[in-house]
């Protein structure tokens, strides 16, 4: 689920205004928010963009589409788009957004996902992992959805960035949740996250049979520099988010290159 991500100054444990990462509680204020916002519009969108380069005729599985804007993106650029969300809320969103061009499916990403081995070309999950404790489940099913020499083109909240504003600091070689409350429209939102150690993520990544190809650390376009002056050199300064490509491995042996040892049959 893209998240708009200006992270708070101070992280908190205070959840008393109901369920965590209820999406469907606040579909509407958060789309809205998430529309031209700059970290998302003007930093995260345009990296994962950047990273799918050319999409043409290509199968994509946008999971945790949230209400649609990187899936209208992708198809616009030629892709064959498919979203899943957890949220039928935010779903009903990107419906609205896409008509009948995009396939969507209400769907848990650390569940069986309703489709065959090999579907996909490519998986996007933007802003999605770092909801998950445990990532292999979530990986598993990515790479069993995805043909071999297919891509998962990944982004996440930089493991630097709640070690370094949550106090006490926490082990930063520990798997740690943190807590916030999110404000907009009018609305608060209880929110949980969890954040890893980089080698704890290269290593789920590998784990579940995928092979790094790249890690980025993108700068938010330039353009949004006079229409956010307050705000762009302290984005463009700080870590906030972190981006991956990672490839199904082609098969060496003559197989077909199905699932990783481990992944759920």
């Amino acid at each position: 689920m893209e998240h708009a991500a200006d992270v708070p100054e101070r992280l908190t444990r205070s959840l008393d205004q109901g369920p965590v990462n209820d999406y469907d509680r606040f579909a509407e204020a958060y789309a809205a928010e998430n529309e031209n916002s700059l970290v998302n519009a003007y930093y995260e969108r345009p990296a994962m963009l950047a990273l799918a380069g050319d999409v043409t005729g290509r199968r994509v599985l946008d999971a945790g589409c949230g209400s649609g804007p990187l899936s209208a993106a992708l198809r616009d650029r030629g892709a064959v788009v498919t979203g899943i969300d957890v949220s039928a809320a935010m779903l009903a969103l990107a419906r609205r957004r896409l008509g009948d061009d995009v396939a969507l499916h209400v769907a848990d990403v650390s569940e069986r996902l309703p489709f065959a081995d090999g579907s996909f070309d490519d998986v996007v999950a933007s802003l999605v992992l770092h909801y998950l404790e445990d990532w292999g489940p979530a990986l598993g099913e990515l790479r069993r959805v995805l043909r071999p020499g297919g891509r998962l083109i990944a982004s996440v909240e930089h493991p630097f960035v709640a070690y370094t504003f949550q106090d006490p600091r926490p082990d930063y070689f520990a798997t740690t949740s943190y807590s916030f409350t999110w404000t907009f429209g009018g609305q608060s939102a209880p929110m949980t996250f969890w954040r890893k150690p980089l080698h704890a993520m290269t290593g789920a990544f590998t784990a579940a049979g995928f092979r790094l190809t790249a890690l980025d650390e993108p700068q938010p376009d330039p353009a949004a520099r006079e229409l956010f002056p307050d705000a762009f050199h302290d984005l463009a300064t700080r870590t906030t988010f972190l981006f991956f490509v990672l490839e199904v491995p082609l098969p060496t042996d003559g197989s077909d290159g199905g699932p990783a040892a481990g992944s759920r049959p």
